[in-house]
């Protein structure tokens, strides 16, 4: 006979058989539907998601069609454990976590490398919530696959800390990734082009640095909001970026050009904006295409063209403590990043301002 005690701390009697869902049924096409509620099997967990953020990734999918039908996305994410699986001994109903639907296996090549965005293991997704599994985040509850749990992807969150603010978990630590591979000094001069929420959070770790931080937008809001983390040196994107970034550095240019924005046509001008040995990271260039730069640049002037993408497992726990402190002593407050939310009713509505961003609009969330 099973004691009363040990069925409640595997399940909560309270989940429904089916939930609301945002789901994408072709390119352009997201639908509020009503779909099963997960199953769970051994060594994984049903969570309850509270927030949900809106990455460009998922806009990507929705929008280019690179990705089958039909599928729920969403990854920026974080809520409560409703139930547990067999064997699984470190979560229990009622805790409060993010998961991370990317971990690599740690042993093959790429890994041995930390290159962990290019394994095999870490390419499949370990989160859904019904379909083929595309992160889940745009519904009301999520499966988080066994090697998910068991391999560090579900991350327990302290009570003091929102789950708004939980939810930046996993783009904070690819910011981190992309911001740890620069090695910047503190007599460094970056140049952040974009300041949306992923730009902001980029400058934001670029200037914990020490390095002095330019930020380009077109949005007087945008520098608003960026000032909040001690970025005081906007730059109006419609102006001349690369002369400012030379005045700003005795006619050299930026050590240091991060592209926060997927505009291939700013990947030239950001070269232009550093100097001679200088880099240019891109971070949001994720479709495939070409682009134009001059390759006398990175061969005779020794400038270097990089990019970083996804997230990292060699700064995982780093990065989370850094969530967790930031919220806590204001330093990086990543909920003041929040600039519209949206009940799952109305993801749809929430997708399509993500779609078009305006001046006002920064990350935007989906709360179940």
């Amino acid at each position: 006979m099973i004691a009363l005690d040990q069925v409640e701390a595997k399940t909560l009697d309270s989940v429904p058989a089916t939930m609301r869902a945002a789901v994408y049924r072709g390119v352009n096409d997201v639908r509020i539907e009503t779909v099963p509620v997960p199953e769970i099997g051994p060594g994984e967990v049903l969570v309850r998601i509270d927030t949900c953020g809106i990455c460009g990734t998922d806009l990507k999918k929705i929008h280019t069609g690179s990705h089958s039908a039909p599928r729920i996305f969403g990854h920026e994410m974080s809520g409560t454990v409703v139930r547990v699986g067999d064997g699984v001994e470190t979560f229990a109903v009622g805790d409060r976590v993010m998961a991370f639907h990317h971990i690599p296996c740690g042993e093959c090549f790429y890994c041995r490398k930390k290159t962990f965005a290019q394994c095999e293991t870490y390419k499949k997704v370990g989160t859904t919530a019904g379909f083929t599994a595309a992160g889940g985040g745009f519904a009301e509850y999520i499966r988080v696959m066994d090697w998910i749990v068991r391999s560090g992807g579900l991350v327990k969150v302290p009570d003091d800390i929102p789950f708004e603010q939980a939810a930046f978990i996993e783009p904070v630590n690819t910011c981190f990734k992309a911001v740890r591979m620069l090695s910047l000094e503190a007599d460094d001069t970056v140049l952040v082009i974009g300041q949306g929420s992923i730009g902001v959070i980029l400058a934001a770790l670029a200037r914990r640095t020490g390095a002095t931080v330019l930020t380009s937008d077109l949005y007087e809001e945008r520098h608003a909001v960026a000032a909040q983390y001690g970025l005081d040196r906007p730059v109006d994107a419609r102006g001349d970026v690369v002369a400012i970034a030379k005045a700003a550095t005795d006619g050299r240019g930026a050590d240091v050009a991060l592209v926060a924005v997927g505009a291939d046509a700013l990947i030239s001008m950001a070269m232009d904006a550093i100097r001679p040995g200088g880099r240019v990271m891109l971070f949001a260039s994720t479709q495939h295409g070409t682009a134009a730069f001059d390759p006398a640049a990175v061969c005779m002037d020794e400038k270097t063209l990089m990019g970083s993408y996804s997230a990292s497992v060699a700064i995982q726990d780093e990065g989370i403590q850094l969530v967790f402190d930031g919220y806590r002593d204001g330093s990086l407050d990543l909920t003041k990043l929040i600039s519209h939310r949206f009940g799952l009713e109305d993801a749809v509505a929430g997708i399509d301002l993500a779609s078009h961003p305006v001046a006002d609009s920064m990350k935007i969330v989906i709360k179940p």
